[in-house]
């Protein structure tokens, strides 16, 4: 089993015991599980999904963020995490579409930068909802 925590700027969001955690690095996907070699790796927005001893998966849109795991500790932290009940889908549609508007205006004024990652975070809670 691994022992996580996920932290936010507002604390521990989460204390629990895994087999098995699912989510995705600037590398790439990855799936840590028991005996993994240490690992720190930085995460873009994503799906994190986390399988517990009774192989009950639970799936949650993580804003990005960082994730140690030595010696089957591991750490989240990230600045937003949603559960898949506590996404509001209606709210996460009108990011979407406020970032789609602003990547379109393609002026000057506007941060592309930070549209798209408006845009990846909304995409991701949309698609980890299922809506």
């Amino acid at each position: 089993m691994i022992s996580l925590k996920i932290v936010t700027p507002h604390g521990t969001y989460s204390e629990v015991d895994v087999k098995s955690i699912s989510l995705r690095s600037v590398e790439g996907q990855m799936t840590l599980l028991t005996d993994h070699l240490p690992i720190f790796a930085s995460l873009v927005p994503c799906k994190l999904a986390l399988v517990d001893n009774n192989d009950q998966r639970y799936e949650y849109a993580l804003s990005g963020g960082f994730c140690h795991l030595e010696d089957n500790k591991a750490m989240i932290l990230t600045d937003a995490i949603e559960g898949k009940t506590e996404i509001d889908l209606e709210r996460a549609k009108r990011a979407y579409e406020r970032a789609r508007a602003r990547i379109e205006k393609k002026d000057e004024v506007t941060n592309l930068k930070r549209a798209q990652l408006a845009l990846e975070r909304a995409v991701n809670r949309i698609n980890v909802y299922g809506g």
